[in-house]
């Protein structure tokens, strides 16, 4: 990605990130070059902070042979919430990612000492030779999950967007240390889904009914292990549109939105219940749970208000130079609105 096209994106996207009903992010570090140095880290930070004041960001570093103990120390000291794992080649900007985690143990020592979150792209790469695809990476992960969880029990671990019900049971089998995000996107979407639709199409792919409805039913289950994450990506349209297309889905404009859409779905079609849905556990989902487990004080006590179905996901948005164009998740179609207080 050059610069140009990056910083359009930032200029572009970062209004979008209250406007979704969001005030708190945990950004990722797979830029291009990735963020490995800490330096590096907090100049992104400095950046998106002069675009978007009013949230806060909770920056990471991408785990790499470059990233060392005293690395950790250094990211600590300096405020740096995690570090970021991507199993080699298994998504967009993972060339960098992990080949095996035997060599980062003194790393993940260190993080369990200094009480920072390891983040993990729960996915195996593809392997035509042990069968893995896409379809069957996260579940292939699992046991790389449970591992270390059982040599570091004290590090804080997330699985972050978990799509499969396997998974769901794997981070319910861990202790408290052991956490999992869940997005919008995949509260609504099948294999069938992104099959025909690249603006559908993510990593880690949506999987079989049975998943969706295992997503749907932990949402609402009041369990802390389980809280909210976008992982929205701002992909160009023509990266959507070309041979390989990039693995990402942009929901930030309308994130809160789409969650109350899929539970109102989940409802019509039998999976959860309308009693199911209440306040308290959308306000535990959306923010508590995931504040609790990054220890993240709710310093400003902004809330949000949403309002029945007003506005419409736009088919598409531009930058203003026109240089950038992005397709959201479920353009054109009605979502609830959201106002801050």
């Amino acid at each position: 990605m050059v610069q140009a096209s990056f910083d359009s994106q930032l200029n572009t996207f970062s209004p979008t990130i209250r406007r979704g009903g969001v005030n708190t992010v945990f950004v990722m570090p797979n830029l291009v070059p990735p963020i490995t140095t800490v330096n590096h880290c907090l100049t992104y930070k400095q950046r998106l902070e002069s675009l978007e004041p009013n949230v806060t960001f909770l920056m990471s570093l991408y785990l790499h042979p470059n990233i060392s103990p005293e690395t950790v120390i250094e990211a600590k000291r300096a405020g740096i919430a995690g570090i970021k794992s991507y199993p080699h080649g298994v998504t967009t900007h993972s060339d960098h990612g992990v080949m095996s985690y035997e060599q980062f143990y003194p790393v993940f020592e260190e993080m369990e000492r200094q009480d920072m979150v390891l983040n993990l792209h729960g996915e195996l790469p593809s392997s035509a030779g042990k069968d893995i695809t896409v379809l069957n990476a996260e579940e292939a992960f699992l046991p790389t999950l449970l591992d270390l969880h059982r040599r570091f029990p004290k590090l804080r671990i997330i699985l972050e967007h978990c799509t499969s019900a396997a998974a769901i049971e794997a981070v319910k089998s861990c202790g408290p240390t052991v956490a999992a995000t869940i997005t919008a996107h995949h509260l609504f979407l099948i294999v069938d889904d992104w099959a025909g639709d690249p603006h559908a199409f993510c990593k880690p792919v949506a999987k079989l009914p049975s998943d969706r409805r295992a997503l749907l039913k932990t949402v609402v289950s009041g369990d802390l292990k389980f809280f909210f994450g976008t992982d929205s990506a701002p992909h160009p349209a023509e990266t959507k549109r070309a041979d390989r297309v990039a693995a990402g889905v942009f929901t930030q404009p309308h994130a809160v939105g789409y969650v109350i859409d899929a539970l109102e779905q989940g409802v019509e079609m039998g999976v959860i219940k309308a009693e199911d849905v209440t306040k308290e556990k959308l306000q535990n989902f959306l923010s508590g749970f995931g504040r609790s487990f990054y220890k993240v004080e709710d310093a400003k006590k902004e809330r949000i208000v949403l309002s029945k179905p007003s506005d419409a996901v736009e088919d598409l948005l531009r930058s203003e130079d026109g240089s950038l164009e992005v397709v959201p998740f479920r353009r054109a179609k009605m979502t609830w609105g959201v106002s801050w207080r």
